[in-house]
């Protein structure tokens, strides 16, 4: 009897400083999330994220990335592109020593940055329509000093052709093929032409354009290594999803798939985030099917 006082003496010891124990590791875990600055990495401390994230948009800004100035309009969208592509590195990635790439949709430049910075060697063809856009994407790629590097003013399209374009110079500029609202004529050019011959990792990025122009260009994904496809459609679309879904797996594809921005928070109730034209979008990475063998 005396020896199983014991034993529950103990036990119940040891569960006094297991909780102890686990209380202090909460505390520490709390303390170090209020202290953990992920944006380190990118030359943002605690009080410049704040400054950004209330920072009117509208000038040209500068800030310093990997020892260079790039130049921004929208400090939240820059706070975004940042996290996303150099702190999450969605684009990190095994390719060749020399890979070729087009990206399709650059923006201010942070993607062709991230890439060239990952793989010196890399050639680069970066098309950028909005003209707002453009001129910081190319005075982003010449502070870098970047070679091997062409940026092109032209939407990204199924045919060589003058477009429509939504003209924000953030984002969230697009194709507007309805021709409403405030619109520019811009240079379209047809994708497919420059799929012929291999590339490493092709990236698509285009407001909603993916679905016309994975369909046109469906038979020369042969040439295509690594694809990102970051696709913005509406309820009324999914069926356009669910068959480039069938295209990806049919050209050789396995993909994963990512929510890329919270459009609905709680999406069996749907309140609709009013700033997102979409409502869905994804954040899709293909790579080619691994041949297994017995």
């Amino acid at each position: 009897m005396f020896s199983v006082n014991c034993t529950l003496v103990e036990l119940k010891s040891m569960q006094n400083k297991s909780f102890g124990k686990n209380i202090m590791q909460g505390i520490r875990s709390r303390v170090g999330k209020i202290f953990h600055n992920p944006y380190r990495i990118v030359n943002i401390g605690p009080f410049k994220k704040i400054y950004y994230k209330h920072l009117n948009p509208g000038r040209v800004r500068h800030h310093k990335l990997l020892g260079n100035t790039i130049s921004f309009y929208n400090s939240t969208e820059l706070l975004y592109g940042l996290k996303e592509i150099f702190i999450d590195e969605i684009y990190k990635q095994n390719l060749q020593s020399k890979p070729y790439i087009i990206d399709c949709g650059a923006n201010i430049g942070l993607s062709v940055i991230y890439m060239k910075n990952s793989f010196p060697n890399a050639t680069i063809i970066a098309f950028e329509p909005d003209e707002r856009n453009f001129d910081l994407l190319k005075k982003n790629i010449e502070n870098f000093g970047f070679e091997q590097v062409e940026i092109r003013c032209e939407a990204v399209w199924i045919e060589n052709t003058i477009l429509q374009f939504v003209s924000e110079g953030s984002m969230s500029s697009r194709i507007n093929n309805n021709i409403s609202g405030s619109t520019i004529p811009v240079k379209a050019i047809r994708l497919k032409d420059y799929l012929n011959k291999p590339v490493d990792f092709l990236k698509i990025d285009i407001e909603g354009a993916e679905y016309q122009v994975m369909k046109d260009i469906a038979d020369q994904l042969h040439f295509v290594n690594h694809l990102f496809l970051e696709y913005h459609g509406t309820f009324e679309q999914n069926a356009e999803l669910s068959q480039l879904f069938v295209l990806l797996d049919e050209k050789g594809f396995t993909y994963y798939i990512k929510e890329a921005t919270s459009v609905y928070n709680s999406p069996l109730f749907p309140l609709k985030n009013p700033g997102i034209p979409y409502d869905v979008q994804l954040n899709i990475f293909c790579i080619r099917k691994i041949k297994h063998t017995d």
